[in-house]
């Protein structure tokens, strides 16, 4: 079993440079699937990287099972790593670049085979094995990865962005073979690094999302640690909210009109709405920012309460859903409005879209969240 833990963390390139990493401090438990997530420069690969060995950490303690690993070679850390560009020696057939790994470290040959041959079953690989890799299609290269990783039998499982190289059709098909394989490896931890929501979405049971830029040496590097679902509904700042879901939060700006321990009274587009949102801590008349998701705003009569007129500018038809891009009036930003089906609505349409009280977020002047109380949906 092992448990992964970040103490106080820190990582700089050079004494002039600012933080690539700064104080993370973070639980990974033994057999969790934890996904690094954010935007370019946010430091996810240098923090697996870390993990593996490949880079030194400036400061700040990581410990495996409860080794500190700090200045631990590689080798004997038990981590395997699974790259972005899949990393296979071409000269090798698939058999020959699964068994390289444990022919390093000295294994019997009856070893060798017996996990090789076990881990291309698990990947669908055993009639593939006597190829070599220009003969392979991508997603059959990048399980061939993920298989010379399996046979290692690591504590922990390292992923930095396996289906980046990928089109959209193998990167669905592949995750869904990386969640089987973590449901039958339960024992080893694995941490996987992505930019793309979708698969930190899918595949988490904890995500880390990454500060980047002045966010990083302001607030730290982790903007938050929790369950998918935790940081859809409860994002913990205005970057965690805008950054987590498809089509993104809309955000308008406001000011508190009046608060009680679960109410809060904002003014929003020249409109007085309702918020299930302990908005307390902001100041009587302080600006905010508004928060609804696309999918959770809902096209309603005029005079509904809880509501916002606008007009349809563009309307996109995804087959599943339609999604409308609505403007609310001259200075604020362009909304997006998430509907079922085909739009029957037309470009340049007067609407009403209804803001529910219980799915509204607030965030500060800072930018932080007001506290929700909802449940979460499991």
């Amino acid at each position: 079993m092992s448990k992964i833990e970040f103490r106080d963390v820190c990582k700089r390139y050079s004494p002039q440079a600012p933080l690539t990493i700064n104080n993370a401090n973070l639980t990974i438990e033994a057999g969790e699937f934890c996904v690094f997530v954010g935007p370019s420069g946010c430091g996810k690969s240098t923090l697996l990287r870390m993990v593996a060995g490949l880079e030194d950490i400036s400061s700040g303690d990581m410990l495996i099972s409860g080794e500190r690993v700090n200045d631990l070679p590689p080798a004997r850390r038990g981590v395997a790593m699974v790259f972005q560009s899949y990393a296979l020696y071409p000269h090798m057939t698939v058999r020959e670049n699964m068994a390289f790994g444990l022919k390093v470290l000295g294994s019997n040959k009856a070893r060798i085979e017996a996990q090789v041959n076990q881990a291309a079953e698990m990947l669908q690989l055993t009639h593939l094995l006597d190829r070599l890799p220009k003969a392979l299609s991508g997603g059959q290269r990048q399980r061939v990865a993920i298989g010379r990783a399996i046979v290692k039998e690591p504590r922990v499982f390292l992923f930095d962005e396996p289906l980046s190289n990928l089109d959209a059709a193998l990167r669905v098909q592949t995750r869904l073979e990386i969640a089987r394989l973590h449901k039958r490896i339960g024992s080893a931890s694995m941490i996987y690094v992505t930019h793309d929501q979708v698969e930190a979405m899918t595949l988490a049971d904890k995500i880390v999302l990454l500060n980047t830029g002045e966010r990083i040496a302001k607030h730290g590097s982790i903007a938050q640690v929790g369950s998918p679902m935790t940081l859809y509904h409860r994002p913990a700042s205005l970057f965690v909210a805008e950054f987590i879901g498809s089509p993104k939060m809309n955000v308008l700006p406001g000011f508190l009109l009046a608060s009680a321990p679960n109410s809060a009274q904002v003014q929003v587009a020249g409109q007085t709405l309702s918020a299930t949102v302990d908005a307390q801590r902001i100041a009587q008349g302080g600006a905010l920012s508004l928060g609804c998701r696309p999918e959770d705003m809902r096209l309603v009569a005029p005079g509904t309460p809880n509501s916002l007129p606008g007009q349809v500018s563009h309307i996109e038809k995804l087959g599943e859903a339609s999604l409308l891009y609505v403007e609310l009036g001259q200075g604020l930003p362009v909304i997006t409005v998430r509907v079922d089906g085909t739009a029957r609505e037309q470009v340049g349409q007067a609407i009403q879209l209804e803001l529910p009280a219980d799915l509204i977020h607030l965030f500060d002047a800072d930018g932080m969240a007001c506290e929700r109380r909802l449940e979460l949906p499991q």
